[in-house]
């Protein structure tokens, strides 16, 4: 792989742990989803925040290990 795959892994990995971090505030999107009409996907809603929260985070260390292991060989 090459930096600039090392470059999106990492930011793919940033990206989505914000957004998963966002969404572990459930009144938050609790609001946003019964504003728009969808307030009965609800009951899935503390089953996928965590878990995905949790696969992000482990996929930007693992970047950032990656990436720093290619420093060190040049």
């Amino acid at each position: 792989m090459t930096e600039k795959t090392d470059r999106k892994l990492v930011a793919a990995g940033i990206a989505g742990t914000l957004i998963a971090a966002l969404c572990c505030f459930t009144p938050l999107l609790a609001v946003l989803l019964g504003a728009i009409g969808l307030s009965a996907a609800l009951g899935w809603i503390d089953y996928v925040p965590i878990p995905a929260l949790a696969f992000f985070i482990a996929l930007t260390a693992y970047a950032v290990w990656r990436r720093q292991r290619r420093a060190r060989r040049i």
